[in-house]
């Protein structure tokens, strides 16, 4: 199947499920239909052409396929007369962009984990096969499958509906569809473990989605925050590796080869939104990246109004890597003992004492004060404790690098 057809059906995919579960209500059985309709067009269209009506064709499809199989079930015979009487007249209806938004919600429903929201946004909203999934996260691909059909299972016994949440539930559903769009492009950008420093397919999904909710939502201030934020981040990753992989450091980076076209937007967003809407979590952290992208060079960059920003952040929405975040750039702006003495200080908290990126944070400004033996311990800690090899390999070499 070319890249072109698989795209296509990629899209494809939320309008037809969101069209089947309004239809039927039954989003395990829907999306199962779905997953046979794709299957039927990637094996007749390379072949036939694609329909006019790419959607429509596909709604049939699955349509008839969520028929056959509620027929064929003895148990449900008695429910053929329902099942014909969902069957709406005329042409299919045209899902549109509340639909995406809808079935958003609905895969990011409060009953579920945050892992299993993550994985069945990719499977039903996203398009992505169960193997796609859970090589992307590094578990077996029966594992994924297993998590992907507890979470439709946890669904259907919560009784949720395809349809817009009440308006007092909407700001915590939203924001749970928002939290799981940031981890996924997070854990593509970085990735937490295995060989590769990123997963593109993740990211690339996440910003994809992102501008759907974007397209529904285009004036609420942190679905533009989070789409900039991506975009801006996004913008790094040509500079981010060395040909063995390892990590190159947004201070070493070449930024020759940082995508500008990705910066122009991402900068154009929240611009845009920082003037027209209330300020967020997301909006900071995309405010925080266009002032790194924008300048000629680390050292260059706006280190006051960066630390301005993630102490606005922190009173926002505390957190371990935001505090270490605020720490550096600290750092950049009162200089390294003022960071470690901010670092010490910190360490309290649990989720910050042992991190890697917390002994790595330290090694930095140690060798910046001239104890380079300690910075090559805590480089060596900080190696150890990181499940990524390209971090590790970067790690490794700032220890080696440093004099004895």
């Amino acid at each position: 199947m070319g890249r072109e057809l698989e795209q296509t059906l990629r899209e494809q995919t939320p309008r037809v499920l969101a069209v089947l579960v309004r239809r039927y209500d039954d989003f395990a059985g829907c999306e199962d239909a779905v997953q046979q309709a794709l299957l039927a067009a990637a094996e007749q269209w390379p072949a036939a052409g694609v329909p006019a009506n790419p959607t429509g064709w596909l709604v049939r499809v699955a349509a008839r396929r969520w028929v056959e199989q509620w027929r064929s079930d003895a148990a449900r015979r008695r429910r053929e007369e329902l099942a014909a009487s969902r069957q709406p007249p005329g042409p299919n209806p045209v899902p549109d962009t509340e639909d995406t938004l809808t079935l958003l919600m609905l895969c990011c429903h409060p009953t579920l984990t945050p892992a299993s929201q993550i994985a069945l946004t990719l499977r039903a909203v996203g398009g992505l096969s169960t193997g796609e999934i859970a090589r992307a996260f590094l578990v077996p691909e029966a594992t994924m499958a297993q998590r992907i059909s507890r979470a439709k299972q946890a669904i259907k016994a919560s009784g949720a509906q395809f349809s817009t949440p009440p308006p007092e539930e909407l700001p915590d559903r939203l924001a749970a569809v928002l939290h799981v769009l940031y981890l996924t492009f997070n854990e593509g950008y970085t990735a937490t473990s295995g060989k590769a420093l990123t997963r593109v397919d993740l990211t690339a999904e996440a910003i994809r989605l992102t501008r759907q909710l974007h397209d529904a939502l285009p004036d609420h201030g942190e679905v533009t925050g989070l789409l900039a934020l991506q975009l801006l981040t996004d913008a790094r990753r040509p500079a981010r590796a060395r040909p063995d992989g390892a990590l190159i450091p947004i201070a070493e980076q070449d930024r020759a080869r940082w995508d500008t076209q990705a910066i122009t937007e991402g900068t154009a967003l929240i611009r845009g939104v920082l003037a027209s809407a209330p300020v967020g979590p997301y909006q900071l952290q995309a405010a925080i990246a266009a002032l790194h992208d924008e300048a000629a060079s680390y050292h260059d960059t706006d280190w006051p109004q960066i630390l301005t920003l993630y102490q606005l952040l922190e009173s926002l929405a505390p957190g371990p890597m935001i505090t270490l975040n605020r720490i550096i750039a600290h750092a950049m702006v009162n200089g390294p003992a003022a960071g470690l003495q901010e670092l010490a200080a910190a360490e309290a908290d649990p989720a910050l004492a042992d991190h890697h990126r917390t002994h790595a944070a330290r090694a930095h400004l140690l060798d910046e004060t001239g104890d380079t033996d300690t910075a090559r311990a805590e480089y060596q800690l900080a190696a150890q404790r990181t499940l990524s090899i390209p971090e590790q390999l970067y790690l490794q070499a700032r220890a080696a690098a440093l004099p004895h």
